[in-house]
C-alpha cells in the first residue's frame, strides 16, 4: 500500500477517513475513462462538481471552469488530484464538504496537495468568445487536447414574462444558450481532427415543459435541445456523439434555502417522490460519454422523477 496512504490512516484520531479509503483502486487498474481530458463548464459546485468528480472517478483529467466562485472550483480541482488513490471518491468529498474538525480538513487537504495534478480550474465567462477562446488555449497548454465537453454553465433570472426585462431575456439566453455555442465552436475542431469527441449539453425539465416566470431560462434549455439535436447530425460522421441531459429538481445548494412548505408541495407532484442526487445527474453523463454510450446520438435523457413524462 502507498505509504503516504498508510501514514495518513496511522495519523487519524478516528475511523471515519479509514473508512473512507477502503475503496482504494490497486495501481494499474484501468479505468472507463482512462486518458480522457474533459471540461466542465460551471464545474466548481452543484451538479457541476458531481459531474466533475464522477469523470475523475473513472479515470479523465478534468478541467473545472469557472467565473466567479473560484475557491469552489479550486476545492474541486483538488479533490480530482487525489482520485488516482481512491475509486468510491464521492465519500471523501462529502466527508471533506461536512467536515467540522478544521485539523481533520486540513489533513485531508494536505493529502490531496501532495498528489499528482490531473486536474486544473480555468476562469472564463462562456458568454465571451475571447474568454473562452483563451481557457481552451490554457487547457490546450496543459493537456494537449480536449475530448470530452460538458456544458453545463447557467444562470437564472426568473421573472413573470411581464416584468421581464430585455437584459433579464438577454444574460440568461447569453451564458445558457451562447455559451454552449461558444464552448462547442471552441473544442470542435479538435475533435473533427482526432475523430472523436463527447459533447454533453445540461438542459432541464424546465426546457421540456415550460414553467411560470422562467420563459427566459426555459427558452435557453429548449434551444440547447434543438442545438443537440442538429449538432448531433452534422458531426455523427466525425466520430462526435452530442447528447442532453435534462435534470428536474436536484438536491443542491440553490434548493436548500426553499422554505419546506413549498418544497413539500414541489415534492408532491413528483411521482418518484424525493428530489434527485447531483450524483444520479452525473452517472447519466458519464454513461454517455463513455463507451458504453458510444452509439447514443441526438437524445435527451430526463432525469426528473417523472415529473415530467
Amino acid at each position: 500500500m502507498n505509504s503516504t496512504l498508510v501514514d495518513f490512516r496511522q495519523s487519524t484520531a478516528t475511523g471515519e477517513l479509514d473508512r473512507a479509503f477502503q475503496g482504494f483502486v490497486p495501481p494499474g487498474k484501468k479505468k472507463n475513462l482512462e486518458g480522457r481530458v474533459a471540461l466542465v463548464t460551471g464545474g466548481s459546485r452543484g451538479i457541476g462538481k458531481a459531474i466533475a468528480l464522477k469523470l475523475a472517478e473513472e479515470g479523465a483529467d478534468v478541467v473545472i471552469n469557472y467565473q466567479y466562485t473560484k475557491d469552489y472550483a479550486e476545492q474541486v480541482s483538488g479533490l480530482i488530484d487525489q482520485i488516482a488513490m481512491r475509486d468510491d471518491f464521492g465519500k471523501l468529498s462529502g466527508m471533506i464538504d461536512n467536515m467540522e474538525n478544521g485539523d481533520q480538513a486540513r489533513e485531508v487537504s494536505r493529502l490531496i496537495d501532495s498528489m499528482g495534478k490531473h486536474s486544473m480550474a480555468c476562469q472564463a465567462s462562456v458568454d465571451d468568445i475571447e474568454q473562452v477562446s483563451r481557457m481552451r488555449d490554457e487547457i490546450l497548454k496543459q493537456f494537449g487536447r480536449i475530448d470530452i465537453l460538458v456544458n453545463n454553465a447557467g444562470i437564472v433570472r426568473d421573472k413573470s414574462f411581464a416584468k421581464m426585462t430585455s437584459d433579464m431575456w438577454r444574460e440568461v439566453l447569453s451564458v445558457n444558450l451562447d455559451g454552449a455555442f461558444n464552448c462547442t465552436k471552441s473544442v470542435i475542431d479538435g475533435m473533427m481532427e482526432r475523430g472523436f469527441g463527447r459533447i454533453v449539453n445540461m438542459s432541464s425539465v424546465i426546457g421540456r415543459m415550460g414553467n411560470r416566470g422562467q420563459a427566459n431560462y426555459a427558452a435557453s434549455k429548449a434551444g440547447l435541445i434543438g442545438l443537440t439535436q442538429s449538432l448531433a447530425k452534422e458531426f455523427a460522421g466525425k466520430g462526435i456523439t452530442v447528447n442532453a441531459v435534462a435534470p428536474g429538481f436536484i438536491e443542491t445548494d440553490m434548493l436548500k434555502s426553499v422554505p419546506k412548505e413549498i418544497m413539500d408541495k414541489i415534492i408532491a407532484q413528483i411521482p418518484l417522490g424525493r428530489l434527485g442526487k447531483p450524483s444520479e445527474v452525473a452517472e447519466a453523463v458519464v454513461y454517455l460519454v463513455s463507451r458504453s454510450g458510444d452509439y447514443i446520438t441526438g437524445q435527451v435523457i430526463d432525469i426528473n422523477g417523472g415529473l415530467y413524462i
